[in-house]
């Protein structure tokens, strides 16, 4: 049987200034120093044009080429793009008052208040939106009265929600002696929900299809849905496909810290191959924790935080069309348990050895997709530049197979090599982000593969030491080439 293919990608960005509060680093220090703290954070936020005509941010929903960024001004806050549709071939960059409407949409357990002044805004954004239109807008409602929001903050646990620096509801917790239901965890539980049903939707219509022609749906997000007796036992795939029509599908998630949408993709692809499925979607919701996450750097640079969205992510296997790129699943590289944690070893098992096994060199290779956080979060924060540092690595390994001259390092990095783009959600910038713009190159010819890298820590866990990571090569289908 012909290798599967990904007949179809999206990718979504969710505006949530107003939880950047509720980020793991920004609630840590603002229970430490909550009115300074709370004013650096909104005095810093950005809007949602601002959002909208920020480089990056085209960059991933597709009307930019990565290699455009090298055109472009520095630092990119600066230097906004003219005309910035909010709409582009991948997906879309969504206002917080929709994302607001999409957590109560998302709510089938009473868990968000939405206060009655704010109840008609969002459930108008709802109505207006072609995904939405007719989508259970009774859960909205007539909203609640504020004397309501304010007692279940002081008494209950509730966290409230805020837009444009006002509260406009809360989110419960749903139970007294449970810290997996309480409304932090609910929370961002919710908003994984939420924002990989954006990517879904969007997902359905690239690829012309409806929820019912799913089969299965991997989530690959980095939520954890559970109680106390089962933390992280998941659930999001199906109630994300609920939320989506997709009712022929079942489903389950995958956990591999950044890994994950590799790990899924992999899995998805095993499947239609062996037969067992035939239209496997995954799906990743945006990280919560992860919102201003570098918020200190960005704040004494005096730069906007740049961590203000949540990111989403979809793409469709399917088996083998005769159009769309080919996941070549004779070269999948794995870092296995014994092979080592140095970063050379890590390369060498996701670059060389798959490569290796199908008679390619480093250089074959017309583009490396690999963590692709985007550099002006992560210089700022001193993370350093992540996607140059790992392909610095990868030329490197082209040095020691005398493939290159140590000289011509910086050229392959430009050509086969890109900025970084995508949001640092954790899993959402591990490669993945480039899939749209690898199969629209491959479908004109531009070019004929992109191996994507992504790898997890899992010593993060206290668990092990170990690392991980995954890669896989998309490649022409050869019924184009006839």
């Amino acid at each position: 049987m012909p290798d599967p293919v990904i007949a179809a990608f999206s990718c979504i960005l969710a505006h949530a200034p107003g939880f950047v509060r509720y980020g793991s680093k920004p609630s840590r220090e603002i229970a430490d120093r909550p009115a300074l703290v709370l004013s650096a954070i909104e005095g810093h936020l950005r809007g949602f044009e601002e959002v909208v005509a920020y480089p990056p941010n085209q960059v991933f929903i597709g009307n930019l080429k990565p290699d455009d960024l090298h055109g472009i001004g520095q630092p990119w806050y600066d230097h906004p793009v003219f005309p910035a549709p909010r709409r582009g071939p991948y997906g879309e960059i969504y206002p917080e008052e929709l994302l607001l409407g999409m957590i109560k949409l998302a709510d089938d357990f009473g868990l968000v208040e939405i206060e009655k002044d704010s109840a008609p805004l969002l459930q108008g954004l709802l109505e207006s939106h072609p995904f939405w239109r007719g989508a259970d807008p009774g859960r909205i409602g007539q909203g609640v009265d504020p004397g309501r929001v304010d007692g279940l903050i002081e008494h209950s646990g509730s966290l409230p929600l805020f837009h444009g620096g006002r509260r406009v509801g809360c989110v419960n917790r749903h139970h007294d002696r449970d810290d997996n239901l309480k409304a932090h965890v609910l929370m961002e539980n919710l908003l994984a929900k939420a924002s990989g049903a954006l990517a879904l939707k969007n997902l359905l219509r690239s690829a012309d299809i409806g929820g019912d022609g799913i089969d299965l749906l991997l989530n690959c997000s980095e939520e954890a849905v559970g109680d106390r007796y089962n933390r992280g036992g998941g659930g999001l795939a199906k109630a994300i496909g609920e939320m989506c029509g997709c009712v022929a599908s079942t489903g389950c998630d995958v956990k591999a810290f950044c890994t994950g949408p590799l790990y899924a993709l992999l899995f998805a692809s095993g499947l239609v191959k062996a037969g067992l499925y035939e239209r496997v979607a995954v799906v990743g919701g945006g990280s919560l924790a992860k919102l201003g996450m570098k918020f200190q750097g960005h704040v004494a640079r005096g730069m906007p935080i740049l961590e203000d969205v949540l990111g989403g992510i979809a793409f469709l296997v399917t088996g083998d069309d005769g159009q769309s790129p080919v996941v070549r699943l004779d070269a999948v590289g794995k870092h296995d348990i014994g092979s080592g944690s140095s970063q050379q070893n890590i390369l060498e098992s996701l670059v060389l050895k798959p490569l290796d096994r199908v008679g390619l060199k480093v250089t074959d290779i017309d583009k490396y997709a690999v963590e692709l956080q985007n550099p002006e979060v992560t210089v700022s924060g001193g993370s350093g530049n992540v996607p140059l540092a790992n392909y610095r690595m990868i030329g490197a390994l082209a040095v020691l197979r005398k493939e290159i001259a140590r000289q011509e390092i910086d050229r392959f990095v430009r050509e086969h090599g890109m900025p970084g783009f995508a949001p640092t959600q954790g899993h959402i910038p591990a490669a993945v982000p480039f899939l749209g713009h690898a199969m629209d190159g491959i479908r004109r010819g531009e070019l004929n593969n992109a191996m994507f890298i992504a790898r997890g820590s899992l010593f993060l866990g206290r668990m092990t030491q170990l690392s991980d990571g995954l890669s896989f090569l998309l490649e022409r289908n050869p019924g184009r080439r006839k």
